[in-house]
């Protein structure tokens, strides 16, 4: 029988479809709740406990109250324990620590959580390498190695250390990003220490790369080429990135590095998108295409950093309609 504990950030990640970049803080929650934002992060932890319900009879959770972990358990069918304290409504990071603290004192062979790097941040605070921790991605940027690439990758994970097999633990970087800077086009990242994480093949994620484009030209030409390619009265969506922002520069547009912009016969029609503003536009124009690029080091093109791109978003595009650019060195590299 394996005991793990189980920590859910309930708004990790809402900022990420109404284009806020983030969601620390309250006031990000509730600017994002007045943007239409809806909770995800309890889904993305219902898709990585769903691989476990073959292993029920095998493991047993311990828990935060409610929302942090407590309901899902109960949908589930899972056996648990509850952590004895009230949860704020809605949850800070301080709830975060507090059931982080309380969980070490129960000693879990593994802690799980939900959330994206500020709630990796919080608990690597409390636990650093004292227990093995497994992130599921629920946040708007995952820049920390510590998360499985998806929800059901740290489904898998937890399914074979319930199964018994042989799993490697390693040492992980949890990084976060200032949200204020990152809000404005600056990527400062800081290094907030190490956890402990089962590495099971491709399951878990490498750190985000941050480094400057070494390749100026080689952007510059892919910049020429998409450029050259642009059809007349068609709506292309230029999402984030460095790769991406190179089109905007050879166009002498506004644009916003770490969001997501429209473009019609190169002219700027609508400037870092929610998922909402993305959804009017290809309303009005009928269809569209987007142009988006690769997150260094991690490989991910969709879900990281680009949430605006919803499920609904990407079925109205259409898969043929988008374009993914990068260098051969971006992608050599993962």
């Amino acid at each position: 029988m394996i005991t793990l504990g189980l920590i859910i950030n309930p708004y990790a990640g809402i900022g990420g479809a109404v284009g806020l970049k983030g969601s620390d803080g309250p006031a990000t929650v509730s600017e994002a709740f007045a943007r239409g934002a809806q909770q995800r992060s309890t889904a993305r932890a219902r898709a990585a406990l769903e691989v476990l319900l073959p292993y029920r009879d095998r493991c047993r959770f311990i828990t935060c109250p409610k929302d942090m972990g407590e309901n899902l358990l109960i949908e589930l069918g899972f056996d648990y324990d509850v952590l004895a304290f009230s949860v704020s409504d809605p949850s800070t990071a301080e709830d975060t620590t507090h059931a982080a603290t309380l969980l070490l004192a129960q000693r879990p062979d593994v802690v799980v959580f939900a959330g994206g790097d500020g709630t990796a941040r919080d608990i690597c605070a409390v636990l650093g390498s004292k227990v093995p921790v497994l992130g599921i991605p629920a946040g708007v940027k995952i820049h920390s190695a510590v998360y499985g690439i998806t929800p059901q990758a740290s489904g898998e994970v937890l399914a074979r250390l319930i199964c018994g097999q042989l799993v490697d633990i390693r040492d992980a970087e949890v990084r976060d990003l200032d949200e204020e800077a990152f809000r404005n086009d600056q990527v400062r990242s800081r290094h907030y220490g190490e956890m402990r994480v089962p590495q099971v093949g491709h399951f878990v994620q490498a750190v985000k790369q941050g480094g400057v484009e070494s390749e100026e030209m080689v952007v510059e030409d892919i910049a020429a080429y998409t450029l050259r390619e642009m059809e007349e009265d068609v709506l292309y969506f230029i999402g984030s990135g460095k790769t991406t922002k190179a089109i905007m520069d050879a166009l002498q547009l506004e644009h916003t590095l770490l969001g997501v912009d429209a473009i019609v016969n190169q002219q700027l029609i609508g400037k870092d998108l929610g998922e909402q503003q993305i959804s009017e536009l290809l309303q009005q124009y009928g269809s569209a295409k987007a142009i988006i690029s690769v997150m260094g080091g991690q490989g991910h093109i969709i879900g990281r950093g680009n949430q605006q791109f919803s499920a609904d978003v990407l079925r109205k595009i259409g898969k043929d309609n988008i374009q993914v650019i990068s260098t051969k060195t971006k992608i050599s590299a993962l």
